[in-house]
């Protein structure tokens, strides 16, 4: 069989070859659309706890009871509105203990400033209502049948007379609570076992937990038992170890987009340069700097992700997820991206990527490259225990990353407290 050769003419053949480079430039934009745009996800991923520091105090000498006469002292972090608890066993006795009435000792004034000096008058006396009160029976005595609620007890003598407290304010939210006994020569005369202090997080004015080592009207709980009866703070240390920790919300995020070889939202080294770093930093408001950054060479996209219910991204509380955040992004390859947001509970603390961001056609979790920052603009506190709306000492220092531990605490890794996707 013989097949015939057929011969396109001239200007079809143009045609065709003109369609096929159509089609191929059509289907290469749409390859190049789809590679140039991503979605950039920010979640707040901190297992959000409600003690910010919790410690035990005894007395420094061979002994740990604090005998008639001698002292034992504790220093913390506090911030306004956020007070300090303590429990430590009225030795002669079987289940009497020293304690403020909760939520703890007050430690600044309405008006924001430091409460110092003697505090003793918030000092109460406890029942732990697991032991009956009967002096005559030699230590542990009898379990009290049923078991009673915690409840003040009021001896011959106020406990705020057994028991000093004395408050000092060493500067930005630390304090140190000093303790002595002065039961010395009263009807009750009686050494004072080791101790546990607790402070709780705040959130907003309200204190996360009110009653971080008791709660009166309910039954002895989570190791009180054994401070109350024998003066050991094993088993409530293990409890407040496990409620104790970060309780931080982010700020709104802002993420750039841009070229070149500079981070435009910060450099380490460098003190702030007044374009709304300080601004996010310090009171979490993104929208200054990316002002700025619209109007800056090199950068091509600026937004700003807020929580369409809060704004922030919460901690996650209770079993319940943290705040999370989406925004469809342009970015390709050679272009960078980068992001930030406030530290929520510091002063002027902020997370961001390191460095230059990562490429713009990076995918998958990021989280590994992003660091916690100091703005340098407010002098640092505890984390948990911040100023706040008080006015801190300001700084002019340069930007730098914190490294972990921190010097007020151990943070968990970045990636425990904040993950961030792109797909």
């Amino acid at each position: 069989m013989k097949f015939m050769k057929f011969k396109l003419p001239l200007g079809l053949l143009s045609m065709v070859s003109i369609l096929a480079f159509f089609s191929c430039s059509k289907d290469d934009d749409a390859e190049s659309a789809v590679n140039e745009s991503a979605v950039i996800t920010v979640e707040n991923v901190i297992e959000g706890k409600s003690m910010t520091q919790f410690g035990t105090f005894q007395n420094a000498g061979s002994s740990p009871l604090i005998n008639p006469g001698e002292s034992a002292s504790f220093t913390f972090y506090a911030g306004k509105g956020q007070a300090v608890s303590f429990a430590a066993r009225y030795e002669n006795s079987h289940d009497l203990f020293f304690a403020p009435a909760n939520p703890g000792i007050k430690l600044y004034q309405d008006n924001g400033t430091p409460v110092t000096g003697n505090v003793s008058s918030q000092i109460r006396l406890w029942d732990n209502g697991t032991r009956a009160n009967d002096s005559a029976l030699p230590h542990p005595g009898t379990l009290e049948s049923p078991l009673k609620n915690v409840s003040e007890i009021a001896l011959t003598i106020p406990a705020s007379q057994l028991l000093k407290a004395e408050l000092t304010h060493e500067g930005g939210t630390k304090f140190t609570l000093k303790l002595t006994n002065t039961s010395g020569g009263t009807v009750n005369e009686t050494p004072i076992s080791a101790g546990i202090w607790a402070v709780s997080h705040i959130s907003g004015t309200t204190l996360v937990k009110e009653d971080p080592i008791f709660s009166p009207g309910k039954l002895s709980a989570n190791g009180l038992t054994e401070l109350a009866e024998t003066g050991k703070t094993t088993a409530l240390s293990q409890y407040l170890t496990g409620i104790t920790g970060p309780n931080s919300a982010f700020s709104p995020v802002l993420v750039v987009v841009y070229s070149g070889n500079d981070n435009p939202i910060f450099k380490t080294g460098e003190n702030d340069r007044e374009q709304g770093l300080k601004e996010l930093s310090q009171q979490g408001n993104a929208d200054v700097l990316a002002s700025f950054l619209k109007t800056k060479s090199g950068v091509k996209e600026v937004y700003v992700l807020k929580d369409q219910a809060t704004n922030i991204l919460l901690p996650r509380i209770n079993g319940n997820n943290g705040g999370k955040v989406s925004q469809t992004i342009s970015a390709r390859k050679g272009d960078r991206i980068a992001l930030a947001t406030m530290y929520g509970q510091s002063n002027d603390w902020f997370i961001a990527a390191v460095n230059n961001g990562v490429d713009g056609s990076t995918r998958g979790d990021i989280s590994s490259i992003i660091g916690l920052f100091d703005s340098g603009t407010l002098e640092s506190s505890f984390p948990g225990a911040h100023i706040g709306s008080q006015p801190a000492q300001t700084e002019n220092q340069p930007v730098k990353q914190l490294a972990n531990p921190n010097q007020f605490n151990t943070l968990p890794s970045l990636p425990q407290m904040i993950k961030v996707t792109l797909q």
